[in-house]
């Protein structure tokens, strides 16, 4: 579970000046004193637990300082998530958008604080095997209603380009590693050359298209308080119009990772059956059967992808550590990751 502590100096804001524009926005319920605290463990947008009265709220909002282009968008957090709230894709209630940084410093949105579990690893330490079969179940089944989404029946058709994600994804996220690198990483180098001349065609459903959540895995997954299902899906910073599979593969990725590592410990090395935790052939396949496909057969450029993707972020929170402006303690370890996701993740091209 994520932990709470008092706010870090680097994300001080005013909390009098916060106080007083919530109260006079008419927040629903928010009364009497306030108390402010910060989560530990996210890496991007930093995020507080506002306790007003007998009321609980969540802040989130971009970090301070000079950031880099098209990062740290809570707007479309907050656009995605009060969509999605119309459908039966479980997502905290959003309450108010404030996007004028003369406030707190950042733009920010509230909402709803929900009781539930977050679970920091895979391995969902705690539960017993029945219960971690169920979750994983939730999981996978929570990610494929959102992949059956049209985007245009919750008023997202213009949340992303339709067609081309893959491609602008690679670019991306190449030009963000270039952005923040600070030693060379000769696998990133290899992948940035390899994904845009392995990328699945157009008819072999490589624009397929639907929601992408970008992050999805267990850490942004608040599940029932005793129940073993998923109640809420958090952290919508990269949420787009993209690729299903992409999305899917990024789930995956544990499946590929050591156990030990020291910030992001995968599933290789434990006993899955012993824990409940499906194999990452059935767990794919109930997705599979869940959105009506008929296997992947371009499966280890996604899983490929999913990496580059994640150890350019990586990388960027060890940029952001380096210059003292991360949102997490941990962030030097976060950091630590992106050699060894691009490592994995040309491994996985056959490289």
């Amino acid at each position: 579970m994520p932990s709470l502590a008092p706010v870090t100096d680097a994300h001080r804001f005013d909390e009098t000046a916060l106080a007083a524009h919530l109260k006079a926005a008419g927040l629903d319920g928010f009364d009497g004193p306030v108390s402010v605290l910060q989560f530990q463990g996210g890496q991007s947008n930093p995020t507080f637990l506002i306790e007003a009265g007998s009321r609980k709220y969540v802040l989130r909002k971009k970090p301070p300082g000079d950031l880099l282009p098209s990062a740290h968008q809570i707007e479309r957090e907050y656009k995605a998530m009060t969509a999605l709230a119309k459908i039966d894709v479980p997502v905290p209630d959003c309450l108010l958008l404030e996007e004028n940084s003369e406030i707190i410093g950042t733009a920010f949105y509230v909402m709803n604080h929900l009781d539930g579990r977050i679970f920091d690893d895979y391995d969902m330490a705690g539960l017993d095997a029945e219960d971690r079969a169920a979750a994983y179940r939730s999981m996978g089944d929570t990610l494929a209603a959102l992949h059956r989404v049209d985007p245009a029946a919750i008023e997202l058709g213009d949340f992303g380009w339709p067609e081309g994600y893959i491609d602008r994804q690679i670019a991306r996220w190449s030009k963000q590693y270039r952005a923040s690198e600070t030693v060379p990483i000769p696998e990133m180098d290899n992948l940035i050359s390899w994904l845009p001349e392995h990328r699945p065609a157009a008819e072999q459903g490589g624009d397929e298209t639907g929601i992408a959540h970008g992050d999805f895995r267990v850490g942004n997954l608040m599940l029932h308080p005793t129940e073993p299902r998923v109640i809420a899906v958090l952290d919508w910073e990269l949420a787009t119009l993209g690729h299903p599979l992409a999305d899917l593969a990024y789930n995956v990725m544990p499946w590929r990772l050591p156990a030990d590592l020291k910030a992001l410990r995968g599933l290789v090395g434990l006993d899955l059956t012993t824990l409940g935790i499906p194999g990452e052939d059935a767990y794919v396949a109930r997705y599979c059967d869940a959105t009506g496909r008929d296997g992947i057969p371009d499966w280890p450029f996604y899983l490929a992808f999913a990496l580059f993707r994640l150890a350019a972020i990586c990388q960027g929170v060890k940029a952001r550590a380096l210059s003292g402006n991360a949102s997490s303690e941990n962030a030097h370890d976060i950091g630590d990751l992106a050699p060894i996701l691009a490592k994995t993740g040309w491994e996985t091209t056959g490289g």
